[in-house]
């Protein structure tokens, strides 16, 4: 019994990790000391300029770019090298993306979508999506196959409320999203009964 329940802690922390916000500041050797004759490595930021912010995205939640770590917030796409510097990519300031992994039973908590660390449980499945805004009008209507990591990135009007439906295999889910500053991009709280 007592091994299940470390396998099961184990498998926990594994998904949380997965899943962790990759967006850092400042690298852990800045954070801590360095040891007597270390030299003390600093992270840089910059920012980044494209002409294609959207499809920079879905390279990396395609898994088409695999050298970097990439992480998205409400404002920002950030994209971290192996040296753990970062470049910074504004998003556009009228769309929301927002990344959806609804599930069965196994799930993860999440604010701010890792595209290169985050893992849902349908992958490559076709999910009915429909989503109206708080007017009734219609957003989003068509079927949509969940990417290989389980999540089905969309681009909403920012600043608004929306009701989103989803249906597979005979299963569905309701739930809201909102598109605002302070909200997160990665829902991953949509169980399909």
């Amino acid at each position: 019994m007592k091994l299940k329940l470390v396998a099961v802690s184990l498998l926990a922390v594994a998904v949380l990790a997965a899943c962790g916000d990759e967006q850092q500041t400042e690298s852990k050797a800045n954070t801590e000391q360095p040891q007597q004759g270390e030299r003390q490595a600093k992270t840089t930021v910059t920012q980044g300029q494209t002409d294609d912010i959207k499809g920079l995205i879905e390279n990396y939640s395609s898994n088409k770019t695999t050298n970097e770590k990439a992480s998205i917030t409400s404002q920002q796409l950030i994209v971290t090298d192996k040296d753990g510097n970062e470049t910074h990519y504004a998003l556009p300031t009228d769309e929301f993306f927002v990344s959806i992994a609804p599930y069965f039973t196994n799930t993860h908590p999440c604010k701010d979508h890792s595209l290169t660390g985050c893992q849902g449980e349908l992958v490559a499945k076709d999910i009915d999506v429909f989503i109206e805004n708080e007017n009734g009008e219609v957003i989003f209507d068509d079927t949509v196959t969940t990417l290989e990591n389980g999540f089905i990135d969309l681009w909403l009007p920012r600043n608004e409320a929306f009701v989103i439906e989803m249906v597979h295999d005979g299963k569905k889910v309701s739930g809201e999203i909102t598109t605002f500053d302070e909200d997160g991009t990665c829902v991953t709280t949509l169980q399909m009964i």
